[in-house]
């Protein structure tokens, strides 16, 4: 298996962002738009990577939910069909759900600059040190810190869940939304009214 220090931040203006890493990378980034497919397991994460040519990645992986840098253990399996891929592993495991992305990579030094627009969440940064067998993790943390502040990248922007986890509470709230609505139709129906009398919109 291999490992990492991760770190990753949610930013406003992802254009102000690539400039300072355009400045920082040795060549151009390459963008990918990738579809992750996560299946429910009793410990870590596993999901399929899809790529938009239909190849890609079987990926496990187990990390600690915190913001900041944090190691990632990780096993990656190539695979030519993602889709049949997917197929498969979803008769035997339930799935979790799907988080669609375009990423742009870079590499600065050993750390894979990922610049990321997901859908339904928005614009992110992720950082991966790539780590050599046997070293310390402390080391993969002070380059990824190192990095985050030639961003300008403010530690209240960090995010400590996954793009899954992200999604999945992103649903709750809606579904717990609904539910009050159809509890409490009048109550729902006043709360968009503002004190003139007017429907906020």
């Amino acid at each position: 298996m291999a490992s990492n220090v991760e770190i990753k931040a949610r930013v406003q203006d992802l254009a102000r962002i690539r400039a300072k890493v355009v400045a920082l990378a040795p060549a151009p980034g390459e963008i990918i738009d990738q579809t992750d497919t996560f299946f429910v397991v009793p410990q870590g994460r596993l999901k399929v990577r899809a790529c938009s040519d239909g190849s890609g990645e079987l990926i496990s992986y187990q990390r600690s939910d915190q913001p900041g840098p944090k190691e990632s253990v990780y096993t990656r399996v190539v695979c030519q069909d993602a889709p049949a891929l997917v197929g498969a592993l979803s008769r035997v495991l339930v799935v979790r759900g799907d988080v669609t992305k375009r990423r742009e990579v870079f590499l600065v030094g050993r750390t894979r600059v990922h610049l990321d627009q997901v859908e339904r969440l928005g614009c992110f940064v992720e950082l991966e040190v790539v780590l050599s067998p046997g070293e310390r993790v402390e080391d993969g943390h002070r380059e990824a810190q190192a990095l985050l502040r030639s961003l300008d990248i403010p530690s209240a922007a960090l995010v400590a869940e996954a793009y899954i986890d992200l999604l999945d509470a992103t649903d709750a709230s809606v579904t717990a939304s609904a539910r009050s609505i159809i509890a409490n139709p009048s109550r729902s129906s006043a709360s968009v009214i503002d004190s003139g009398g007017f429907v906020k919109k």
